[in-house]
């Protein structure tokens, strides 16, 4: 598997979860167009969500591993909170993109600071779901060299 696409707590409810802020596409259509990209490039793409840390953790310990090449992650949350999904992906030594459906820095101040935006490759913020998309297009050329 080339990419992994990780979504964190609440993300199973895109599509009805404040639309207004979220959009309303559902985690499965931007799982479906994230793979189409990349099938598309020729790369596989994984699709894991979860809204439990060690869950996300355990999966990023296994892409140690597992021929995970690059990470998308929109850690929810977790974002905020886990200096442990942090150390996971430390731990993993898997380049990743941060992900963030909302411009978080417009938001509560609680969201404004990441404890994973300083170790990813790239933060993309604001730009609904297609923020998964120009990620995944930042993944694509960055594996193809």
């Amino acid at each position: 598997m080339d990419v992994l696409l990780i979504n964190g707590p609440n993300l199973n409810l895109l599509g009805t979860r404040e639309p207004a802020i979220y959009g309303s596409k559902t985690l499965a259509d931007v799982e479906r167009s994230v793979q189409a990209q990349g099938e598309a490039a020729g790369l596989s793409v994984e699709a894991f969500q979860s809204n439990y840390e060690g869950a996300i953790i355990e999966r990023l310990h296994a892409a140690r591993t597992d021929g995970t090449r690059f990470v998308i992650v929109n850690p929810g949350a977790f974002a905020h909170t886990s200096i442990a999904i942090r150390d996971a992906f430390q731990a993993a030594e898997v380049p990743f993109c941060e992900v963030h459906i909302s411009n978080v820095h417009k938001r509560e101040p609680f969201r404004h600071h990441s404890y994973l935006s300083d170790i990813a490759v790239g933060v993309m913020a604001g730009y609904g779901t297609l923020g998964y998309n120009l990620a995944m297009t930042f993944v694509i050329e960055t594996l193809a060299g």
